[in-house]
């Protein structure tokens, strides 16, 4: 996994936001997102228990009592709240956050998402894929393409343990966008230069696209 390629796909995801919007950043790709936003003005929420996170702070600047959820050293943006995290999840559960931007170990074809347990694998718990998956508006997977044992990411049927009862608008890896709909996904934007015939062999899930979206 590239720094360059989850550079790539977060820099996308950045795209996708609109000035205004309350954005909670999940654990992996989503963090690198601040650092990509130029001039837009959204509000980053941490379910730690942040609103108004900044970019990564230099090595100078790095305080490790102000972290991510994801426990990564933040800075704060003028006008930032720090709050305890059950507030940090009546946000969430009350359908204020405008889009979370989260990590999958698979998403199945209708954008049903499964990230936070592998089967046989010892876990800690659901964490807060499950609130926010329910209580965002919108929902972006940001995810590499392939999991590191090959395996695809975007997939027919889940086999890993769901992460609750909401799905998934968009994916988007370091090769292709795609959207999810009640017909299944969608390839809107190719993202590298792969042949269309390479990338479906390297997804797991039937998709339909458009000609104009594969030949220009």
């Amino acid at each position: 996994m590239s720094l360059e390629s989850r550079i790539k796909i977060a820099k996308r995801v950045a795209q996708e936001l609109s000035d205004g919007d309350m954005v909670n950043l999940g654990v992996g790709i989503p963090t690198l997102i601040p650092d990509y936003l130029g001039d837009k003005k959204v509000e980053l929420q941490s379910e730690n228990g942040i609103l108004g996170m900044g970019p990564t702070p230099d090595e100078e600047n790095v305080n490790m009592d102000l972290i991510s959820a994801s426990k990564h050293p933040v800075t704060l943006d003028i006008g930032a709240s720090i709050f305890d995290s059950s507030d940090s999840f009546v946000m969430i559960r009350g359908g204020h956050i405008d889009v979370a931007v989260l990590g999958v170990l698979q998403i199945d074809q209708f954008g049903e998402i499964a990230n936070w347990a592998i089967p046989g694998k010892d876990i800690l718990g659901v964490g807060g894929a499950m609130d926010l998956v329910a209580g965002a508006k919108r929902i972006i997977v940001a995810s590499m393409h392939q999991a590191k044992d090959g395996k695809p990411k975007l997939v027919e049927k889940l086999t890993f343990p769901t992460s609750g009862n909401g799905r998934a608008d968009m994916l988007i890896t370091e090769h292709a966008v795609f959207k999810f709909t009640e017909n299944g996904a969608e390839l809107v934007e190719q993202l590298s230069d792969l042949r269309l015939e390479e990338l479906q062999e390297i997804t797991g899930a039937p998709f339909t696209y458009q000609d104009s979206v594969v030949n220009g």
